[in-house]
């Protein structure tokens, strides 16, 4: 089994989530799956899309897979990441960068993690 300290760990963490893994059942005849999970974090990455610039995915429409959308997609999780999108949006505007700008800009994403943290949002869960 995976322990705390096996988590995958984002450097670009904007916030952190913790829900059960709860699938509904799919059109493709998929049993309804309920499993514990751990603390995740929600990296910066998952807000951003591929092929647009000037884009910040704020709730359920992530980038996520269909098993982890499965505790992405609770209400207290979407609350991050939504406070997570309208501080990148704030630094966005006050520096005049795009999202992909501020995510690959490390004094950039320093400043948005450091802003989140001000606020009291979480980026990483405290081992043990």
């Amino acid at each position: 089994s995976v322990g705390l300290s096996e988590a995958e760990h984002f450097p670009d963490s904007v916030g952190v989530g913790h829900y059960r893994i709860d699938l509904h059942p799919s059109t493709g005849g998929d049993n309804y799956i309920d499993v514990a999970s751990l603390p995740f974090e929600i990296p910066l990455g998952a807000l951003l899309p591929i092929r647009i610039d000037n884009l910040v995915a704020a709730s359920k429409n992530i980038g996520t897979t269909h098993v982890t959308n499965g505790c992405y997609r609770l209400h207290p999780v979407e609350w991050s990441i939504g406070e997570a999108a309208g501080a990148l949006a704030a630094l966005c505007t006050k520096s005049g960068e795009l999202p992909p700008a501020i995510h690959g800009s490390a004094s950039h994403l320093e400043a948005l993690q450091a802003d989140l943290l001000r606020g009291g949002a979480p980026l990483r869960w405290q081992l043990g």
